[in-house]
């Protein structure tokens, strides 16, 4: 069997709050969407930051082990890291406003994005943010390039934040909750993305979310998360035909359910 692309074990401890995340166990396969679902506050994305080594930020502290592409990540200087962010593991944050800089043109901060693992020409580097905006169905023109985030709808501006994720065509993206910020039809447009994206350049994706349903849209795998734990990862349709624990039904049972119309019967009759 072909070896994961990730594979981690992990206990992660705050100060002054011990085992946010206890013994925690996942792999993710090559080319594998994978959901990771569960409420606010269980630990998903300080999951996240302990994959890109960013746990200090929040002066957080990580044991065990991170294993990725053959690489034990925990192992790893802060330096070798930066060169895997960006370039082999993609992040994408929930509030698409908030992660693009205000002051700065779109062109400017996918072409900074660019230079941070790559060289090349100025023509290389159009070339190369031109295709990754039409990747995700954006203009990759000039003039779409100057505009600055505040002329951008939300969802383009979550398309731009896509386009600088896979500019360097990374191994695993992670995406942290983004579609929370968008209305229903283009949270569907965005999963539909997301699946094309991982389809056609091979990206594994860890995408995570408290949205079941958008979950199981598009991932092969769901991870169901409690208080710090994973406590059941399944093949979709096996996880909502026969769920095996308790909190995993409590989810399902929560699911909205969309009523029949005022005189409508089974069979439409």
């Amino acid at each position: 069997m072909e070896a994961p692309l990730l594979s981690l074990r992990l206990s992660v401890d705050y100060p002054g709050k011990t085992g946010v995340l206890r013994e925690l166990s996942l792999d993710i396969g090559r080319r594998e969407i994978v959901g990771l679902v569960g409420q606010s506050g269980c630990g998903k994305s300080t999951l996240a930051l302990a994959i890109l080594k960013l746990l200090y930020l929040k002066r957080g502290q990580a044991r065990g082990s991170i294993h990725f592409n053959g690489r034990d990540l925990m192992a790893l200087s802060e330096r070798e890291v930066r060169g895997l962010r960006g370039k082999e593991i993609g992040l994408i944050l929930q509030s698409p406003m908030s992660a693009l800089n205000p002051a700065l043109r779109i062109g400017t901060q996918l072409e900074e994005a660019w230079k941070v693992h790559r060289r090349g020409s100025r023509d290389e580097c159009h070339a190369a943010l031109c295709e990754a905006l039409e990747n995700v169905s954006l203009p990759g023109e000039s003039d779409f390039r100057r505009r600055y985030p505040s002329q951008l709808s939300v969802g383009q501006a979550q398309r731009v934040l896509i386009a600088m994720a896979v500019l360097h065509r990374p191994a695993l993206l992670i995406a942290d909750e983004p579609t929370s910020a968008l209305d229903v039809i283009t949270q569907a447009e965005i999963l539909q993305l997301f699946a094309s994206l991982s389809e056609k350049f091979g990206i594994s994706i860890l995408y995570i979310s408290h949205d079941l349903l958008s979950v199981a849209t598009i991932a092969k795998r769901v991870a169901v998360m409690h208080q710090g734990e994973i406590v059941e990862c399944r093949k979709t349709g096996e996880l909502f035909q026969s769920p095996e624990h308790a909190y995993t039904r409590q989810l399902i049972q929560a699911l909205p359910v969309v009523p029949r119309a005022a005189g409508a019967s089974v069979g439409g009759k």
